[in-house]
């Protein structure tokens, strides 16, 4: 058997064992092992002096020296603080005060929340777990139609994995060596106008048949205008503060990613100790679940810059490139067999997996079709919110599954995702129509590409 058939056996595998259920990390630093050892076997040679542990020890050390990378805990310590700090209720219900006067009210104003909570966590579990608490209970008794209330919230919670300070754009940008803070200007647009699809959305069938989402009662709609702005104060103006002020100072080069998610960190808990939430306990907890999500993280960077060298060194990577320009695809034909391939790997993958694993397949080939790879990033950003929302592995509806009352039946959430699904790749097709979309803030923040 040839190399580069070995290298195609060697995914084959490894496709097949991650089905089975074994950890994905550990699976692609065995296999990457395993097929380095036969890779560069030398005769006479002692067992350890085979050069995949070299390899291995290597990618291990610029997994855990990487600059951008570090990032990455500081904005997930940002959010499960945030996550702990009791400020979901109050912005979900100075927001649904707010905005009373608009068809489905309670449902814009999940949808408001979800943006601006996962803008602040962009952890799509959190999210779409203490909505589902909070809103989805909410919308059942208001009389809001089941379907329509599922979708807001696996819809909505979904918006962190695209909305920055988004962590998979962080680990999309270590990946492919694309600025952070160029991929963070480029999805802003691309992010808002999903939210903003999915707003209008909600508006337009609620009214269309009102009956999907009954207004308040007048006792609960007849609010002074004083008593919800101070309800606005309180709750939505502090986060946005704090989200405007780390963004901010990273899009407009005051401080770097790292450095804006540091003092992100401390911002969450000053707000946390603000709203009365900063305890020793939550404290604990969220170190506890940073450093367990940061290890995954790197994990799996080692792994799959293992799988992914010796994927190469045995020439599996250029006969990818060899098949796939043997098709004689152009540049459109290519991003959509792509994005068609990332649709259905996100069935039984997590985009972690997905981005790590399978996107440096594509990266080679992106200069060939003259596609930039900040604009495939954004692509893939927003590719990815259908795995959370497509079934059989839709991961948001089993989140709120999980959670709902018992008569919510699984089938009836994968029905209220199916609309907002839609939304999803009508954004998609806009950023293929429109590219100044994504290009737009990058060329304005930071001049030509």
């Amino acid at each position: 058997m040839s190399n580069p058939a070995l290298a195609l056996v060697m995914l084959g595998i490894f496709i097949f064992i991650i089905m089975l259920g074994f950890p994905i990390a550990f699976t692609l630093m065995a296999l990457g092992v395993a097929f380095g050892y036969y890779a560069y076997f030398q005769v006479d040679q002692a067992f350890f002096d085979n050069r995949v542990f070299y390899l291995l020890t290597q990618n291990t050390w610029s997994v855990l020296s990487n600059d951008v990378l570090v990032a990455v805990p500081l904005f997930l310590f940002m959010g499960y603080v945030i996550e702990r700090s009791n400020i979901l209720d109050r912005l979900f219900y100075s927001l649904q005060v707010a905005l009373r006067h608009i068809p489905g009210s309670m449902a814009v104003a999940a949808l408001v929340t979800c943006a601006l909570f996962a803008t602040a966590t962009g952890i799509v579990g959190a999210v779409v777990t203490l909505m589902g608490l909070l809103a989805f209970p909410a919308m059942l008794k208001a009389g809001y139609d089941q379907r329509l209330s599922s979708g807001v919230i696996c819809a909505g919670g979904t918006l962190g994995i695209l909305i920055p300070p988004s962590i998979m754009l962080i680990v999309y940008s270590a990946t492919s060596a694309v600025s952070v803070v160029k991929l963070y200007a480029s999805a802003i647009l691309p992010g808002f106008l999903l939210a903003g699809l999915y707003i209008l959305y909600v508006i337009a069938v609620v009214t269309i048949n009102p009956r999907l989402a009954p207004k308040l009662p007048k006792e609960e709609a007849d609010v002074p205008w004083g008593r919800v702005l101070l309800l606005l104060a309180q709750a939505f103006v502090p986060l946005a503060i704090l989200i405007l002020a780390v963004l901010g100072s990273i899009l407009f080069g005051l401080a770097t990613p790292t450095e804006a998610a540091a003092v992100g960190a401390l911002g969450s808990m000053v707000l946390a100790a603000a709203y009365g939430a900063l305890t020793w306990g939550r404290l604990q907890e969220a170190v506890y679940l940073t450093a367990r999500t940061s290890a995954m993280v790197c994990f799996l960077f080692i792994g799959s810059w293992t799988f992914s060298s010796v994927f190469s060194y045995l020439g599996g990577e250029g006969l990818i490139k060899e098949i796939v320009l043997g098709m004689n695809l152009n540049t459109i034909t290519f991003l959509l067999l792509s994005q068609l391939i990332i649709f259905l790997l996100g069935w039984p993958l997590e985009w972690s997996e997905i981005i790590i694993i399978f996107v440096p397949i594509f990266l080679p080939l992106l200069a060939h079709f003259n596609v930039d790879p900040l604009f495939f990033g954004i692509l893939v950003a927003l590719n990815l919110q259908t795995s959370f929302l497509t079934p059989p592995m839709a991961m948001s509806a089993y989140y709120l599954k999980g959670i709902a009352p018992p008569h919510i039946q699984l089938w009836t959430i994968f029905k209220g995702c199916f609309p907002f699904l839609s939304m999803v790749f009508v954004t998609m097709a806009a950023i293929y129509v429109f590219p100044q979309l994504v290009f737009w803030l990058p060329d304005l923040f930071y001049g030509v590409r």
